[in-house]
């Protein structure tokens, strides 16, 4: 099970877990933005060689095999071993390929992330779940390879745009839906138009805590890990036709209209209150605004979901629901009709 690490002390800390794991050679994998802003403040504990800093371009338009390639080509001309380490620092993008590459480089060597995204942070750098995209479907080529330690330093967030921040949030929503009524509160009375940093970090880790205690349970998603795709299978076909389209829109924003969406459907299928449908419906439409899409899109959408790995068939599409609040309903399934009567609700939510 991988170490969960709030730190204050991004330094101290990342120098101490590279003493537990003893390794011949060490390797960085950052992206264009994390090289020029976040490795400065590791660089001169790390003591890297120019061979040993692996950058890679931003943007999850470039998670794909060409960049994995590049990833594994770097480690081979560094002289990577099965015994090196890699550190993935950077946001959900790059510590999704950099696990895979590190899962499958020589069958496998130890790596550790360092989100410097609050996405990254609450949802790819924890759990295990690795991946690159292919043809313009979300995670196609992936492992389970869970990372040997996840620093999360809240730090590295202060520069993040409130765009950036809210699509993070957004998993931590979902996460708080999973859980209780409490955590739900919270998390719907945090002000996230002004982010407090402290009360952010509380609410953080006890999100993340909530993800690595069901993936604990269930590493490879065979019953209750696949809780945590509430909000994702619709969502995840937003995220795909906004690639296809050449309009991407952020992880956590797709999710956000997937909630909408899938507690629709929770509510019609499972008995989930309305009243919460309502509240966090209300939360969504005011902080994450609205996706504009026609019914032309439907059919795609569809074949998107289609395509989903949760599916058992082509033929059935596989939902996590609600029937309340910490009740989690898996192995759901909803009909075509019902799934077209859950996205026009999102939309006339928004007055489209």
């Amino acid at each position: 099970m991988q170490k969960i690490i709030s730190s204050q002390d991004i330094c101290a800390d990342l120098q101490a877990q590279l003493q537990q794991l003893p390794h011949d050679k060490l390797f960085v994998l950052t992206d264009k933005h994390t090289y020029r802003h976040c490795l400065p403040l590791l660089a001169d504990r790390l003591q890297l060689t120019d061979n040993q800093t692996i950058i890679i371009e931003a943007g999850d338009e470039h998670k794909n095999l060409d960049t994995l390639a590049q990833v594994w080509q770097s480690l081979c001309e560094g002289g990577a071993t099965r015994h090196s380490l890699l550190v993935n620092l950077g946001g959900g993008m790059l510590t999704d390929l950099g696990g895979f590459a590190a899962a499958t480089f020589k069958r496998g060597i130890r790596f550790i992330n360092i989100p410097t995204t609050l996405l990254g942070a609450v949802d790819a750098a924890v759990g295990g779940k690795t991946g690159v995209n292919f043809l313009h479907f979300k995670n196609e080529i992936g492992a389970f390879a869970p990372a040997e330690a996840v620093l999360i330093h809240t730090p590295f967030f202060r520069t993040l745009t409130n765009e950036a921040l809210l699509s993070g949030y957004a998993e931590m929503l979902k996460h708080a839906l999973i859980d209780n009524q409490q955590e739900w509160a919270k998390v719907l009375h945090f002000d996230v138009q002004s982010f407090d940093f402290q009360k952010l970090q509380e609410l953080l880790i006890t999100s993340v805590k909530v993800k690595e205690r069901i993936v604990s349970d269930d590493p490879f998603e065979q019953n209750i890990r696949k809780a945590l795709n509430l909000g994702h299978t619709i969502g995840h076909a937003f995220e795909s036709i906004s690639m296809e389209l050449g309009v991407p829109v952020a992880h956590g924003y797709a999710v956000a209209w997937g909630l909408m969406c899938e507690l629709y459907l929770s509510c019609k299928l499972c008995g989930f209150p309305k009243d919460k449908l309502l509240i966090t419906n209300a939360f969504i439409k005011q902080n994450y605004g609205a996706y504009h899409f026609g019914c032309g899109n439907y059919e795609r959408l569809f074949e998107y979901m289609r395509h989903d790995k949760k599916n058992a068939s082509a033929n059935e599409i596989n939902f996590t629901l609600l029937a309340d609040v910490g009740q989690v309903k898996i192995n759901q399934t909803a009909s075509k009709q019902d799934i077209f009567e859950s996205i026009d609700f999102m939309r006339e939510s928004f007055g489209m």
